[in-house]
């Protein structure tokens, strides 16, 4: 039960429980493994887009260590509504997808507005911290296929390099 508690957080909004949760694992096997979670409460697991619609803003994240700590999972799931694997083959609830900009969005500034740090970082600005990557791929035109393949080319702390393919 403990290990299920840390898996998961539970949010209540609009007189209903809403899971939140990034990873495939938890996402596999107590939403649709239909275990742990009831009938009523899976309607509304994952449900990102109403999240986002009720909320304006949903930060999102990997659930390291717990789960695989690639934040590409993550942004997959978020807008594909499948795990690494491609399960389930036509996505979960696929009208609680998010856009890929929303989905930056969640793992950038809503991210840090989730822990009251919006002035310091979550998006590249004057006065904020410049902690980035590039990658070889634009996550927002690639196939959906190419989001799991992209591959970081370098890391920027407080906007020096400090690390390059």
């Amino acid at each position: 039960m403990h290990r299920l508690l840390m898996k998961k957080i539970l949010i209540y909004l609009s007189n209903r429980y809403c899971t939140i949760c990034t990873t495939n694992t938890c996402y596999k096997r107590h939403v649709l493994g239909k275990r742990q979670i009831g009938r009523s409460q899976r309607k509304g697991a994952y449900a990102y887009q109403q999240l986002l619609q009720q909320n304006e803003w949903i930060p999102l994240g990997t659930d390291f260590p717990v789960e695989d700590i690639s934040p590409f999972k993550t942004f997959f799931a978020a807008v594909a509504r499948q795990d690494a694997s491609g399960f389930p083959a036509n996505g979960y609830q696929k009208e609680n997808a998010l856009t890929r900009e929303q989905a930056i969005k969640g793992m950038t500034i809503w991210a840090a507005k989730g822990s009251f740090e919006e002035k310091q970082k979550g998006s590249l600005e004057a006065g904020k911290t410049a902690d980035f990557i590039i990658l070889d791929t634009d996550l927002i035109k690639c196939k959906e296929q190419e989001i799991l393949n992209c591959k970081v080319l370098s890391t920027y702390i407080n906007g020096q390099i400090v690390w390059k393919q």
